[in-house]
């Protein structure tokens, strides 16, 4: 009876011990801490960029799995809905697939008004009054270049410049005003009417009365921008393709206006004689959507590097 009594109070010292050095030891978890989000979750999302003199812009954002030094920066330009949620979800599959940081400024209709405010520049008020250079809406990528990759890490020394449709009026437009940005390329989809490179022709159809110098627009045309094209972009019925005097005579559709686009540009650079650097792309089959398009670009950001 006495050993098992002595037994008895070991075995209940030797579990008080146990319940102390558990209580004792760190806890792996508690319920005050949230479960860890998955890369993907953290990989994408929206931050606010006031780093230039304009309106603050909603930035959405998709990353790869892992951002490093050399990660490529994509600059992608919403339509004219001004969804720039929706075109950083069409992209996302391939920020993740082609490990590019892919990055979507919001231009409000409110702060941007109309094509005037967003996809041609916004050099001017709607009355012609000049704007300061640094209020266009063309003045926001750079600075927001340069935050980005303050932001995720990259030290990326050039940027790929993308948009369809109004983003794509916005694209071809930016590389004929700003031929001191730092792009790597330049890629207008599907753009449903361009500024042509006309000297004799009245912005916003040509680029007469519009801040463009013949040297602007010289070195424009030895800028890497590419044409890209969906075959089946056809459309003479949709209600957002221009139907002005003026946009007619580029052509009956958006597959052919970018195709009289390249074409006068090209004309051009060899009457002065000088250096053209624009291409000009098809994607057979391809009507007026963003995300088959983006596909298309993506490919060619990762597999044709420009000269």
């Amino acid at each position: 009876m006495k050993h098992a009594a002595l037994i008895a109070r070991l075995l209940r010292k030797l579990m008080a011990l146990a319940l102390l050095a558990g209580l004792a030891m760190p806890m792996a978890t508690t319920a005050a801490e949230p479960a860890a989000e998955p890369a993907s979750d953290l990989a994408r999302g929206r931050f606010v960029f006031s780093g230039w003199e304009g309106p603050p812009l909603p930035v959405w954002y998709q990353l790869p799995q892992q951002v490093t030094p050399d990660t490529p920066v994509v600059v992608v330009m919403h339509g004219v809905n001004r969804d720039a949620d929706r075109y950083r979800d069409e992209w996302a599959e391939l920020a993740l697939a082609y490990r590019m940081i892919v990055i979507v400024p919001e231009f409000s209709r409110a702060d941007f008004p109309g094509s005037n405010g967003y996809n041609t520049g916004f050099f001017a008020e709607a009355d012609g009054t000049p704007r300061p250079r640094s209020l266009w809406s063309f003045a926001a990528i750079e600075p927001l270049f340069d935050a980005v990759r303050r932001r995720f890490g990259t030290t990326a020394a050039r940027y790929t410049l993308y948009g369809h449709s109004a983003g794509a009026q916005f694209v071809h437009r930016f590389v004929m005003f700003m031929p001191e940005a730092r792009i790597e390329q330049a890629i207008t989809a599907n753009a449903g009417w361009y500024t042509m490179p006309d000297p004799a022709a009245e912005f916003p159809y040509g680029i007469k009365g519009a801040p463009i110098t013949d040297h602007t627009l010289e070195a424009a045309l030895g800028k890497p921008l590419m044409v890209l094209l969906g075959t089946a972009d056809t459309d003479t019925s949709d209600p957002d393709l221009r139907t002005t005097p003026e946009a007619n005579r580029q052509g009956p559709h958006r597959y052919a206006r970018g195709q009289s686009f390249y074409a006068q540009g090209r004309e051009l650079a060899d009457r002065w004689g000088t250096p053209f650097g624009w291409r000009i792309e098809f994607v057979p089959g391809v009507g007026h959507t963003n995300a088959l398009m983006a596909k298309a670009a993506a490919k060619i950001m990762a597999t044709q590097r420009p000269e």
